[in-house]
């Protein structure tokens, strides 16, 4: 089977506990013992009764009214969020959920503090919401890129490491916040190795369908490999809590990242036993004269 609960506990990660990215393989693909076509054919199965659950779910979400579910997505260029948020989702009712692509700031979002446009974009209750990209680029490109703080103009801010922990408490406060009120996070970094982004890039370049998906800031970013794989690290290590954990799921190979986001996914809303709200005596007795009538009428 490729995917067991002692491997979905190791790609949670615990609060307080040492973590370290390189412990976690981003090109692991199950129990190599077991043939290829076999651990897929086990894949696509766990995707599919996973997103045919939280279809199902997503019905009884919008019914309690009483929980909201922020998804977030961070990972590097091409690992493949866009595809992992199309088919986890395909079954899910677009009307009761949101994905959320955050560009570059406008001059308003930076005239406010940097989780304003965030917050604006939360889901309510009964909905899901999913961040492709998130507040966490606050810590990690403008980390590799301290110079887009001058950009934010906030009163003395200089990069520091007293300025990247008070932003990660903000983030821990900020989530912690949502959770006692009703929202329940899961945040995904989809690890994906150096090796497989090459692969990928060279992909897009050779079909003409893609060649829209290509930027030059692309090939800039990957030149900052090294620094964003440790600001991975210090922000994965920050500000994962027992209240909004984080998952690093291997991401080299599509066909296992989506069966895993799912499953995780899926179990998280199960875990919450929502039920339908109960109706009252009251109302019983208006639907009962509403199908007499109904019946009687032809």
């Amino acid at each position: 089977m490729p995917i067991v609960e002692d491997f979905l506990n190791h790609i949670r990660v615990t609060s307080g506990k040492k973590f370290r990215l390189q412990d976690h393989d981003p090109a692991w693909e199950g129990d190599v013992k077991l043939p290829k076509t076999q651990r897929k054919e086990h894949a696509k199965e766990i995707l599919t009764s996973a997103t045919s659950a939280l279809a199902q779910a997503q019905d009884l979400l919008y019914a309690s009214d009483s929980y909201a579910l922020l998804i977030v997505f961070q990972a590097m260029d091409a690992a493949g969020k866009d595809g992992t948020i199309k088919h986890v989702m395909s079954g899910v009712n677009p009307q009761g959920c949101q994905v959320f692509s955050f560009k570059h700031p406008s001059y308003e979002e930076l005239d406010h503090d940097f989780l304003w446009r965030y917050a604006k974009a939360l889901p309510e209750r009964g909905r899901i919401g999913i961040f492709n990209r998130s507040y966490y680029e606050e810590v990690l490109v403008v980390k590799v890129h301290p110079e887009i703080l001058a950009n934010q103009r906030i009163p003395g801010a200089k990069p520091s490491k007293q300025l990247w922990e008070a932003r990660y408490e903000t983030i821990n406060n900020f989530e912690r916040h949502l959770t006692q009120n009703g929202t329940v996070i899961l945040k995904f970094f989809l690890h994906l190795s150096k090796d497989e982004q090459r692969k990928r890039f060279l992909e897009r370049l050779e079909d003409p369908t893609k060649h829209w998906k290509f930027s030059d800031t692309d090939l800039r970013e990957r030149g900052f490999w090294d620094d964003y794989m440790r600001v991975y690290e210090d922000c994965i290590l920050a500000t994962s809590t027992d209240w909004a954990p984080w998952h690093v799921v291997p991401a080299d190979h599509k066909w296992l990242t989506r069966a895993i986001v799912a499953h995780v996914i899926a179990k998280a809303i199960r875990d919450l036993d929502l039920k339908y709200p109960e109706v009252s005596k009251e109302k019983r007795a208006l639907i009962a004269e509403a199908r007499k009538r109904l019946e009687a009428k032809g």
